[in-house]
């Protein structure tokens, strides 16, 4: 078989090794400021999940060598997988996670993944195990993760998602594997050592959408990608080359990389910057933010009460309809995969935050009799736009006799053509961390991640949003 004309692991490695802080930019610096931020407010969210308190309670049953603090478990500290298993998670659990984003007419929403949970939680906690990691030395390696990841997973064909893996979970491994690579400052062939292990470790599929699984789909790979960084280091072996070839990663799980796209190398530009990232204003799949805002529109303006409505009618193409798979959510799990719930939410509420998706909340009566007045209807004429945008029509039928409609806004909110302002991110960082961290604290870990570049060891702004276990919600 001929060599690629690309070679895609050699190009990683190369980039890996070549980044440092003086030649991110600013632009990117910022972003990425942004995106710590929302991530370690996600990170203290989690820990109101049950999925969250099992793993610490499995984590501290297991026990080991105390490379890293145990998130929500006060001083106790864990090897390091342990402990980025438990914060991965915990940063995936509300399903509030940055998105990556493509200008791609050709992509299709849902391959792309969630970048900063993984190559954060990595670089966080092998900062702990190393020990004496500086702000920028940190930002480094973020944005080494980050960026390998979101190429692969820009690069890889539709077919992984089609075939119902989870990209988070699966290229997110890398992203993960990247960050610790750089961090524990392996030398190039050690670095193709990590990937290749850690092509062999990623795993993650859409059927567990909707239950616990889906977040420890990014826990598991910071866990697989930390372990593969550190099984490297100790000389274990791998193929070199898991980028490429026809057993390679991007084949095997895609069915390769859309050819012309390796060409464009990594960080040219860094895809935090272009096309750029959003930062989710709900806690459920990016799919559904257009239409929830579209929802949350329609009642604001007309002043609709819940017992004023008689029926919706959400209409779609099936690039929402598939994944967003629950006809009537019981659970606040299946509410980030149920079109009803989440319209239903934005009726009764009007609004969808952390306090909305309880199952308490989801499982009560106002919940599950709205959501039998609404059906989710597949669309042709939209179906026939495409899958490049998110794309949908609200019908509300009134009591009275009254029928409103409302499009869903392309542009969504959170995304780069209609992004959060850096106060806004701030405000989800408090909405995400109310009643869990103390207004003083929450102020600390704000301060402490606009000023990370300065810091002398980032070990202080895990130990700022360090708590005990607080009760499920």
């Amino acid at each position: 078989m001929a060599a690629p004309a690309h070679p895609v692991t050699q190009a990683a490695i190369a980039f890996i090794h070549s980044l440092d802080y003086s030649s991110i930019g600013e632009e990117a610096l910022h972003i990425s400021r942004r995106c710590m931020l929302d991530t370690v407010g996600l990170y203290v969210a989690g820990l109101t999940e049950h999925s969250v308190h099992i793993l610490i309670d499995d984590a501290t049953d297991t026990g080991g060598r105390e490379d890293a603090r145990l998130l929500g478990a006060g001083d106790r500290k864990v090897p390091a997988a342990l402990a980025a298993r438990v914060m991965g998670t915990a940063a995936h659990a509300h399903d509030w996670d940055d998105t990556q984003v493509s200008h791609d007419p050709n992509h299709v929403y849902g391959l792309l993944m969630h970048p900063s949970a993984p190559p954060l939680t990595a670089a966080l906690v092998m900062a702990q195990r190393i020990g004496g990691v500086n702000g920028q030395r940190l930002l480094t390696a973020f944005h080494a993760g980050y960026e390998v990841a979101c190429k692969v997973s820009e690069w890889i064909r539709p077919e992984l998602y089609r075939r119902g893996l989870h990209s988070s979970g699966v290229v997110g491994t890398l992203g993960a594997a990247a960050s610790a690579a750089a961090l524990l400052g392996q030398d190039e062939k050690t670095t193709a050592m990590t990937l290749g292990i850690a092509g062999s470790m990623a795993s993650g599929i859409r059927a567990n959408f909707g239950t616990m699984t889906k977040p420890l789909h990014v826990g598991r790979a910071c866990e697989n990608g930390i372990t593969a960084a550190l099984l490297a280091d100790r000389g274990y072996t791998a193929d070199p080359e898991i980028l490429d070839g026809q057993w390679g990663f991007p084949s095997v799980l895609g069915g390769g990389f859309t050819e012309s796209k390796p060409a464009e190398g990594f960080g040219n530009p860094l895809t935090m910057v272009n096309p750029g990232v959003s930062i989710k204003p709900y806690p459920s799949g990016i799919l559904t933010h257009q239409s929830m805002d579209a929802m949350k529109e329609l009642v604001v303006a007309h002043d609709l009460k819940p017992e004023e409505v008689e029926r919706i009618d959400f209409y779609a193409g099936k690039n929402i309809i598939e994944p967003i798979r629950y006809p009537i959510a019981k659970n606040h799990l299946q509410a980030k995969f149920s079109m009803p719930a989440l319209l239903a939410m934005m009726v009764i509420r009007r609004q969808a935050g952390r306090r909305e998706f309880t199952d308490a909340f989801v499982g009560g009566e106002a919940m599950q009799q709205m959501q039998r007045r609404i059906d989710v209807h597949l669309d042709p004429a939209i179906e026939a736009m495409g899958f490049d945008r998110i794309r949908s029509r609200i019908e509300v039928t009134t009591h009275d006799g009254r029928r409103l409609t409302q499009w869903a806004d392309e542009r969504y909110r959170g995304g780069p053509s209609k992004p959060m302002s850096d106060q806004e991110v701030e405000e989800k960082f408090r909405l995400c961390t109310d009643g869990l961290l103390e207004p003083a604290r929450q102020q600390q870990v704000i301060d402490l991640v606009w000023g990370i570049d300065g810091l002398d060891d980032t070990n202080t702004l895990v130990e700022a949003i360090q708590l005990e276990r607080p009760p499920q919600e």
